[in-house]
């Protein structure tokens, strides 16, 4: 496919019309209490998820509008807490209240825009964003905002189909179940294959307060700041099955790492109570060679991801040229639905979700095999549960904070969303999307997500924001880039 050059960003979005979808049929007004989970994500950004489609002659124009809207309103009637509001009450408990406010529907057109720009190879790109509603929106501007909206913006040969969620009212577990069954509605579907479980419940019903600081902006009084971030390049790195099967058999491989953590196990039972000390931040449960837990056996497997995670940990911080003795740390979103004991509904609709924290010495972490870093990854996952989760809640709620944003000390990457989320289960009703892309929220420096591949074989893109000299050293670095698959 030719493709031209890229058209002028600054004026690519054109918006045509906004109106309000409200579900089909009147919600039972009602308030649903924000849970542990849920606070500490009133500081950050809206969800931002789209998916690409090639243009359906048979469904444009209005016909694609009024199918969309239509399905919409429909999808609302089981996901009401999209349609309200965020309440708080005179005792300082952030409700959601499923009022029947609506949801912003943007129409917009990108006529210069077709489908190989945004399929670019390389970086994505900047215009992008415009594809979103609701940007630099925080989950907190829910009590004086819409807690979700859709923008449809119709490209030269194609459609892109974004929303855009409050992050204290779902994670991404529950945005793809709203996507999918938005999706399914629209192909015509009369029954709901997965419906959420939307009574609001984790762990238990805490009786702590989040006190944050709020400072007044121009857009809404109370708003949350987020601090200022420096710029990044974003770019999708493609890994194909086998380089994912290549890099856990080499992080398997021997079984190097096993030996080693069981090493580390044998000196932990004779020097620390791990879970003494085990230290948690803003949610994060902190693991490192010093804090392995032991009821693990040290012979599981470390799994795929697991080892491609370990290899990006190592190659990102080798290119950020960060002095040997500063501790680095990689954060992965855990979902603790089938966690818990007993487990909570795999659609439980809500945050469901803990940050597992891994530390290492950059010197450490560069100088051994990759099995040894995958080894502490796989670690840090396979002992998140129950009592550990329930822990995590207990020590938020003695000294109740917002989740901080960013990479401040300059060593840090967090790894969000998931491969194994249904991104591509979007069928409106004419085919699969090509592509998935998010806008500009929640990124900065060391911030990823990863995203099923398109071909559904076990392969895995991953979108990386770093800064501008990191990632031009990470394209140079032959081991990094051996696994890397090239864009067709």
């Amino acid at each position: 496919m030719a493709i031209t050059a890229f058209p002028d960003s600054s004026s690519i979005v054109t918006l045509l019309s906004e109106s309000t979808v409200f579900p089909e049929r009147p919600t039972r007004p009602s308030l649903s209490k924000l849970t542990a989970s849920d606070l500490p994500m009133l500081s950050v950004n809206y969800i931002q998820k789209g998916v690409l489609f090639p243009t359906c002659p048979a469904v444009s124009g209005d016909a694609l509008l009024q199918l969309i809207k239509a399905a919409l309103s429909r999808t609302l009637v089981y996901f009401p807490m999209l349609a309200g509001r965020l309440r708080t009450d005179s005792s300082g408990f952030v409700y959601v209240d499923c009022d029947d406010s609506g949801v912003p529907f943007v129409h917009a057109a990108a006529p210069s825009v077709m489908l190989g720009h945004v399929l670019a190879p390389n970086d994505v790109p900047v215009f992008v964003r415009q594809f979103f509603a609701l940007n630099d929106a925080v989950s907190y501007d829910g009590h004086f905002m819409p807690l979700a909206a859709v923008q449809v913006s119709v490209l030269a040969d194609g459609v892109f189909i974004a929303a855009t969620v409050n992050h204290a009212v779902a994670d991404g577990t529950s945005f793809w179940n709203f996507f999918n069954t938005w999706a399914e509605i629209a192909r015509g579907s009369n029954e709901v294959s997965r419906p959420p479980e939307t009574h609001r419940f984790f762990v238990k019903d805490s009786a702590a307060v989040l006190r944050v600081r709020f400072e007044g902006s121009r857009n809404a009084p109370g708003k949350i700041l987020t601090p200022p971030t420096a710029p990044v390049r974003e770019r999708i790195f493609r890994f194909s099955r086998q380089a994912v099967l290549d890099l856990k058999e080499l992080a398997n491989k021997g079984k190097l790492f096993n030996r080693e953590m069981m090493e580390v196990e044998v000196m932990g039972k004779e020097s620390n109570d791990v879970w003494k000390k085990a230290k948690s931040c803003n949610g994060q449960r902190a693991t490192s060679a010093a804090s392995w837990p032991r009821r693990v056996s040290p012979t599981a497997e470390v799994s795929s991801f697991q080892s491609l995670c370990a290899q990006i940990w190592r190659s990102v911080t080798r290119a950020r040229r960060l002095p040997s003795t500063k501790r680095t740390t990689f954060r992965m979103a855990a979902n603790c639905r089938h966690r818990l004991n007993p487990p909570l509904h795999p659609e439980y609709f809500g945050n469901a979700i803990q940050s597992i924290a891994t530390a290492a010495e950059v010197g450490d972490l560069l100088k051994r095999e990759i099995g040894w870093a995958a080894g502490m990854l796989h670690r840090g996952v396979v002992e998140h549960g129950d009592a550990t989760i329930r822990g995590m809640v207990d020590e938020w709620e003695k000294a109740p904070r917002a989740f901080p944003l960013g990479n401040a000390d300059g060593a840090s990457i967090t790894m969000g969303s998931s491969a194994r989320f249904p991104m591509y289960n979007n069928d409106f009703g004419w085919g699969p999307p090509v592509a998935v892309r998010s806008g500009r929220a929640n990124k900065f420096d060391g911030k990823m997500s990863a995203f099923p591949g398109r071909d559904g074989s076990g392969s895995v893109d991953v979108e990386m924001c770093l800064a501008p000299d990191t990632m031009a050293l990470l394209e140079r670095d032959p081991e990094f880039m051996r696994y890397v698959t090239a864009a067709p």
